[in-house]
């Protein structure tokens, strides 16, 4: 009986000793993951990087398009009043400066439809909240607010005339009409990628009403919101060019969309890619400034956006 405990005692001994190994491999690779996550560290991008990645790429692209479009233009593909060049172009440009109106018509759009889609954040957020914490709100509501979503935003604009009359008011209705159904479906969309165990945790520490969707709902559903309100922009912006181009009054000023329609009626082609760049470079300057930083800052801080 001696020497079969002291045979199986020696069995173990061996498999621990062959186990041994094993168990330092893994935690050689354990360590050695860890390692490799601390060595990448989120930072600030050098400049000169900055310039090369971020800077270097669309100046080339937009470099790349003039050329094309005066190759074009020497061409005669097209004749000038379909074609302009980008000197007439220029030109416009110069002349709207020097006459103190190219900052006016960017403003006038800009503030219109800043102010516009600050109001829809503030009835959107709330109703997106509701839409996706109440089922029969969600029933009843949700399917509505994905047809508002898919219908254009220039529907809104001859009913909003008749309803409110050629002033701000009927811009701004026409551009919550367009904006709120994109951030309450957005946050709807975030809302419901929250995993359910983050809402049990915040409900067992207390977190529930308010401070629930303070703390809880609302981080967790930050990257879908984030969406939400890209898209909930760029219908704002579509129908606010959409209201300028078909409503025209004096009262109103002239924005781009009305800078665009006066190129129409003019026949100035020229003026028309003024107010078609002007519109797109607006565009992109805000999503530049405000969403891009915005998407950086949520994507760092879940360890999404790091620098190598």
């Amino acid at each position: 009986m001696a020497s079969t405990d002291t045979g199986a005692d020696a069995k173990k001994a061996g498999s621990s000793a062959a186990g041994e190994p094993q168990d330092t491999q893994d935690l050689a690779g354990l360590e050695a993951g860890l390692d490799a996550l601390d060595s990448v560290r989120a930072g600030r991008t050098p400049l000169r990087e900055t310039l090369i990645r971020k800077v270097l790429p669309p100046i080339t692209a937009v470099a790349l398009v003039l050329v094309v479009w005066q190759l074009l233009v020497w061409g005669d593909v097209a004749p000038d009043y379909k074609l302009p060049s980008p000197s007439a172009v220029w030109a416009e440009v110069t002349d709207a400066w020097r006459q103190g109106t190219l900052l006016d018509y960017i403003w006038t759009s800009v503030s219109r439809g800043l102010l516009g889609f600050v109001m829809a954040l503030a009835i959107g957020t709330p109703l997106g909240l509701l839409v996706a914490r109440v089922k029969f709100v969600r029933a009843a509501v949700g399917p509505i607010l994905s047809g508002l979503q898919s219908l254009p935003s220039v529907a809104w604009v001859p009913p909003a005339v008749l309803w409110l009359g050629l002033n701000n008011s009927m811009m701004y209705a026409v551009i919550l009409l367009g904006a709120v159904p994109s951030i309450a479906n957005g946050l709807v969309a975030g809302i419901d990628q929250i995993p359910p165990l983050f809402l049990r945790a915040g409900r067992t520490l207390g977190a529930t009403g308010l401070r629930g969707a303070w703390h809880i709902v609302m981080p967790g559903a930050l990257p879908g919101y984030l969406a939400g309100l890209k898209q909930g922009w760029a219908f704002s912006w579509r129908s606010l060019m959409a209201a300028e181009i078909i409503a025209s009054s004096p009262d109103l000023g002239v924005g781009l969309g009305q800078l665009l329609e006066n190129g129409r009626n003019n026949a100035s082609i020229s003026q028309v890619f003024l107010a078609i760049f002007l519109i797109l470079l607006v565009g992109i300057a805000i999503d530049l400034l405000i969403f891009s930083p915005l998407e950086r800052r949520v994507l760092r801080g879940r360890g999404l956006l790091v620098t190598r």
